[in-house]
């Protein structure tokens, strides 16, 4: 288990380097979310911004959808499905019990999801957030996690964690997040 807490654009280089070498199973780290914007090529910040706005239910112009590519994420990377009904219900538990482990943003909604469906195989599978302090804090499961794609996904979870702060009593700051990918690669091919 990783304890030390990294930068996600420290963490996305050392998990870049680390996967050319080959897949990784049960990769961990601990990341500092204070900063999740991790921009590259493929993922430049207007992309990053789309993507999560798009994940988190919000309407997105013409120009912006033209961003979305297959290379950049293709159906396995589509979270919307219930995903403004489930930070509500991460508000609302946080807000009225503080101190809950029950603040959890499950990404599928088919409970025998089919192995054969990209649309069912979503990577990014479960968001715990919870309060420390004046800090919002989460652990995070990835079935699976290229490389080239963390930036998306991390600007997308950052920005849960950024709405769900804003919107609790408290206005927590962001905090660190424990990421847990049972397989890391390289890209997605």
């Amino acid at each position: 288990m990783s304890s030390e807490i990294t930068s996600c654009a420290s963490a996305w280089r050392h998990m870049t380097k680390l996967s050319e070498q080959g897949p990784v199973r049960n990769f961990v780290q601990t990341l500092d979310m204070s900063d999740y914007v991790v921009e590259t090529p493929l993922f430049p910040k207007a992309v990053l911004e789309t993507y999560s706005a798009w994940n988190m239910g919000q309407e997105i112009s013409a120009a912006q959808a033209a961003h979305k590519t297959d290379q950049r994420g293709g159906l396995q990377g589509d979270y919307r499905d219930g995903m403004a009904a489930k930070i509500d219900n991460v508000v609302d538990c946080l807000t009225a019990f503080p101190e809950s482990k029950r603040a959890v943003i499950s990404i599928s909604n088919n409970p025998a999801p089919e192995h054969a469906s990209d649309a069912d195989a979503k990577c990014l599978r479960e968001i715990h957030l919870h309060l420390d302090n004046d800090k919002l804090n989460g652990t995070m499961l990835l079935r699976a996690q290229a490389a080239s794609i963390f930036p998306k996904n991390i600007h997308f979870v950052g920005s849960i964690m950024t709405e769900v702060a804003r919107r609790l009593p408290q206005q927590p700051s962001l905090g660190h997040m424990f990421y847990l990918a049972t397989l890391l690669v390289s890209d997605r091919g």
